[in-house]
């Protein structure tokens, strides 16, 4: 089999062989058989945390959308993407709550490792999930509906608990939004008004490549009818007057519209367009959470490694996210700050700069992003997620034989479970 990467390239699977079941009973004798054995999404992770001896991909069964109008609900495949998801929702005139900054990434896998978007009132992506259903190691097909024994252990599953294959997620009636973009915010002021910042719009994000000032601040906020409180200023950041890219210096041309005009959720939601190549291509992502009121602390650590940093950062970017009850959710019963690094793809050099971020961060209980790069391992991890024992319990009972048991999950989650 050639070679097969992640979307970053910095990390090549070393499964011997990709199936591509094209019916469910397929899918399920493949799983059953296999000693070792991860589902292939979109790839988007920047670690092994879906590598295994052998993988499956989905996208040859059959696609499913289904919405239910009454009791706004869609059930849909787990592998599609969620940009293609919106397009399938927007001919029913319903909407998700959330969208992460990329809409180029599966349900199954921006669920299992609880990506997210932003928003002080916004759970994660996870969070909308009402049913799923998965293939278990033994072949049979499970399915667990939200306030049922095990729903909150099963979605942010990473990968330990079955092949997810389809999920029902909450829907809304689908919304406008539009977004604007602030330069130059001071340190000062985003520490002063932090709170009023966040909550300045339906979803926000911070961009810094921690200099003397934030560079971009950028606002998204739901269409009304009552006409929008245009502002040309943001506690002394200034209205940008053309589209911006978050990371300096990058044209715009791949990013969602800004500048005020209004468009469908799914195209403003996200930082990028689904049309167009994600992000920069080229790079690592590590991100880590903490609970809201460590936020100016952790911030000001960050800073305070400014110089280490920038010469492997091509940005950084700072978001909130609302509390959750998921086990393994980095939201679970914490409303959360995220701390997000894009970085060059300098493996080498970013594993060392983890080094001093990580230890910067350990005395605020930061939980690194599921999808991401990060070093701590399952003895740091273990303290900073109560319901991890019933995790492993879970995935023990599910998956006795270990069929879905990786070297990920074994350095950073279950070694010492």
């Amino acid at each position: 089999m050639p070679q097969l990467a992640n979307w970053a390239g910095n990390h090549v699977y070393r499964a011997a062989e990709v199936h591509r079941p094209a019916s469910a009973e397929e899918l399920r004798e493949i799983v059953a058989r296999a000693p070792r054995v991860h589902a292939l999404g979109t790839r988007h992770s920047f670690s092994d945390v879906g590598d295994a001896a052998a993988l499956v991909a989905l996208d040859a069964l059959p696609a499913e959308v289904e919405v239910d109008d009454q009791a706004r609900a869609v059930t849909c495949s787990a592998w599609l993407k969620y940009g293609d998801l919106a397009e399938a929702l927007a001919e029913h005139g319903v909407a998700l709550h959330n969208l992460a900054s990329l809409p180029h990434i599966s349900i199954a896998g921006a669920i299992a490792t609880a990506t997210h978007g932003s928003g002080d009132a916004n759970g994660n992506l996870a969070t909308a999930v009402r049913a799923v259903e998965l293939v278990t190691s033994d072949g049979e097909i499970l399915t667990v509906a939200r306030g049922e024994p095990d729903f909150d252990g099963l979605v942010v599953g990473l990968g330990a608990l079955g092949v997810v294959t389809r999920v029902t997620l909450d829907v809304e009636p689908a919304y406008e939004v539009r977004q604007r973009v602030f330069e130059g915010l001071s340190w000062d002021a985003l520490h002063e008004h932090f709170d009023e910042i966040t909550a300045g719009g339906y979803s926000v994000s911070v961009f810094t490549r921690w200099g003397q000032t934030v560079d971009q601040v950028w606002i998204k906020s739901r269409v009304t009818d009552a006409p929008e409180q245009e502002r040309g200023e943001l506690f002394g950041a200034v209205a940008a007057t053309v589209d911006r890219h978050p990371i300096l210096g990058l044209d715009a041309v791949n990013c969602t519209p800004q500048l005020g005009v209004p468009g469908p959720w799914s195209d403003r939601l996200p930082h990028f367009r689904m049309g167009f190549t994600p992000s920069n291509g080229e790079e690592i992502q590590s991100e880590f959470h903490v609970a809201r009121h460590q936020a100016e602390g952790a911030i000001r650590a960050v800073r305070a490694l400014g110089e280490t940093l920038r010469p492997v950062l091509q940005v950084s970017e700072i978001r909130t996210t609302a509390a959750d009850e998921l086990w393994m959710s980095p939201q679970y019963r914490q409303a959360s700050v995220a701390l997000h690094f894009t970085w060059t793809r300098e493996p080498e050099a970013v594993s060392r700069v983890l080094v001093d971020l990580e230890a910067a961060l350990a005395p605020f209980a930061a939980r690194p992003h599921w999808g991401k790069a990060f070093r701590a391992t399952a003895t740091d991890i273990a303290p900073l997620y109560e319901r991890l024992p019933d995790f492993a319990r879970l995935a023990q009972r599910l998956d006795p034989r270990g069929a879905f048991r990786n070297d990920w999950l074994e350095r950073h989650v279950l070694a010492e479970a």
